[in-house]
């Protein structure tokens, strides 16, 4: 367990009561249900920009891609820069005009308008659900880092992290969430930022850092550079930690999750939806694009660092902590790990427990990868600086959680509760449902956060909620907005399909070592990928494929709307933008080129 020294809780205090106070001072500014659900429209894009990142910087990003960085390798970079930033510009570029244009209140909104109330139906009751999964997720991994690295109470501490997300979404609602998204994201670069430098410092470097995971790439069975070069080992899935071929990981992530995610999903798009002008809305996600093609090298590099560290090294040695195999039943190790002779070092990775560790099937170590950043963090930063590293952390936890919570409640209200239950009530009734809705969506998600617990990667386990959910919405999407003859009773036969198609696929697969569970073959094993990201990815590319054609067939079979219904809400039957308004440098167009050239010349430096 870890001491903290008051400077340490004097930093986290000081976090807790900007957080509060920013939601007690917005109170006043909500009067109506679009003030709490959509800020009123009126934020500025630099905003709205840095809320629509940071909103996707929660635990998933700072633990999770940390976790995969230590798993994956350089590799994992591929969720930005051709996982994010190509989609990111799509959004902005060709579906803002949509979102924002048809005056929509959310995406569910938005297919009701384009499609048919059941396809609305269907898209809000299953990112309802996917929300509360991805808020058990932050709430899992804050409750998990405080239990590990203060000895709290894993219980108790999922039970404080939620109240105060609740208190400031309750009093403010999403104008609360952006403006705090927006300090957490200062927060999160201050934090990280030194540890980077540290960890580089202490193992002499990016040419030290490739050395030394040279040597734990020869020790598993991969060439040299296999962690720290991010394409050239995707010929094969077996040339590379992923376990998946450049096909696989271009479909799948590139295109199905990706596009899926950045362009479908509510969470991130309410950001953009919140902006001031249609300008300002297409803007944001491109401004959003700058810092997010830079954060593999905030949170990526800690999770490899920690795999090949020195348990010397380093500002901070880092004290004994408390692990378990379960949220309630901790065994004390250490922070320092071992494997057996001639396996590779963990660096300062943990395993789960302590005795007879943990093995898959190939007899190597189960490691506890979603700890590499947290114990980066008490093996480099003094008194302090390990407070304002820890608040960074409570950051990333609150912000993830306060946008699906945000997400949630708007969807709630606006798509089921409006819709099917009590049409035409006063406006003040839809706030206060708004403001319940808040209270059961964070109490929904403290029960998912205990599911989370059976990934040893909160990464990978919110790909898979992705699969099933964005993947074939994706699809539903890319033809409602691009073909005119897509039919509403086609879209609603399309996601029920590819929802069924990802849970067959994810059924009959099963990753390497597993055991038939959460994580497959509870229909029978009828294939194993080498990872968990792998068996995603292709239950991704079943899900998209089959929600794809089977939307196609059904729309030539069913009678589609006329064309004058659609305007504004079909690509070839909407007006062409023209941003004048705005300087030629701040056009969405020249930042989408220069968003794209500084990404392939990252993939190309990288390659």
């Amino acid at each position: 367990m870890t001491t903290l020294g008051w400077v340490d809780y004097a930093v986290m205090l000081l976090y807790f009561v900007f957080v509060l106070g920013i939601g007690a001072a917005l109170r006043r500014y909500v009067r109506t249900s679009e003030d709490f659900f959509l800020s009123g429209r009126s934020i500025p894009a630099w905003v709205t920009g840095l809320a629509f990142i940071s909103a996707n910087l929660g635990a998933q990003e700072v633990i999770g891609m940390g976790a995969s960085g230590a798993k994956y390798g350089i590799a994992t970079s591929h969720f930005y820069w051709i996982g994010a930033i190509p989609a990111m510009v799509f959004i902005g570029l060709f579906m803002m005009p949509f979102y924002y244009g048809s005056r929509a209140r959310s995406v569910p909104e938005y297919l009701k308008l384009r499609f048919d109330e059941k396809t609305r139906a269907l898209n809000a009751v299953s990112f309802a659900i996917m929300t509360v999964f991805s808020s058990g997720i932050s709430l899992y991994a804050m409750g998990k880092l405080l239990h590990l690295l203060l000895g709290w109470s894993f219980d108790l501490s999922i039970f404080v992290a939620a109240g105060v997300v609740l208190a400031y979404i309750f009093l403010g609602g999403l104008t609360s969430a952006i403006y705090n998204e927006v300090l957490q994201f200062f927060l999160i670069v201050l934090g990280f930022a030194p540890l980077v430098f540290l960890g580089l410092r202490a193992v002499g470097g990016w040419s030290g850092l490739v050395a030394r995971l040279a040597d734990h790439a020869t020790a598993t069975g991969f060439a040299p550079g296999a962690y720290t070069r991010s394409w050239a080992f995707m010929g094969h899935a077996s040339t590379n930690p992923v376990g998946v071929e450049w096909f696989g990981l271009v479909m799948g992530l590139g295109f199905v999750l990706s596009f899926g995610y950045w362009c479908t999903d509510f969470l991130v798009v309410q950001r953009a939806m919140a902006a001031n002008s249609m300008t300002a809305a297409r803007r944001t996600p491109l401004i959003a694009a700058f810092p997010k093609m830079l954060f593999p090298f905030l949170v990526i590099l800690p999770g490899m660092l920690a795999l090949v560290v020195s348990p010397t090294s380093g500002v901070r040695q880092a004290a004994p902590i408390v692990s378990s195999t379960s949220p309630t039943s901790p065994t004390s190790i250490t922070s320092t790990t071992s494997t057996t002779s001639g396996a590779p070092s963990a660096g300062i990775v943990p395993p789960p427990r302590t005795g007879a560790p943990l093995r898959d099937a190939a007899g190597g170590v189960v490691l506890d990868y979603d700890l590499a950043t947290p114990m980066m963090l008490l093996h480099f930063f003094p008194a302090g600086l390990l407070g304002l590293g820890l608040t960074a952390l409570l950051a990333s936890f609150m912000s993830g959680m306060a946008g699906n919570v945000t997400a949630f409640n708007t969807v709630w209200t606006y798509d089921l509760y409006q819709s099917y239950m009590r049409p035409g009530a006063p406006d003040t009734h839809y706030l206060a449902m708004g403001r319940f809705a808040t209270v059961a969506g964070v109490a929904i998600s403290i029960a998912a956060a205990y599911v989370a617990a059976s990934f040893n990667n909160i990464m990978d386990f919110l790909q898979l909620v992705f699969a099933f959910v964005n993947a074939p919405l994706f699809a539903t999407f890319a033809l409602g907005m691009f073909w005119k003859r897509t039919t509403g009773h086609a879209a609603f036969t399309g996601l029920v399909a590819g929802t069924l198609a990802a849970a067959l696929h994810h059924g009959l697969s099963l990753p390497a070592g597993a055991s038939v569970g959460v994580k497959g073959g509870y229909l029978g094993v009828v294939t194993t990928f080498p990872s968990e990201l792998a068996q995603t990815f292709w239950t991704a590319i079943v899900a998209w494929t089959t929600c794809f054609v089977v939307t196609i067939l059904v729309s030539l079979v069913t009678r589609p709307r006329a064309p004058e219904e659609l305007r504004g809400l079909v690509y070839g039957l909407t007006p062409k933008l023209v941003d004048t308004a705005v300087a030629w440098f701040q056009r969405p167009v020249t930042l989408a080129v220069v968003v794209l050239v500084v990404t392939v010349i990252l993939n190309a430096v990288f390659f």
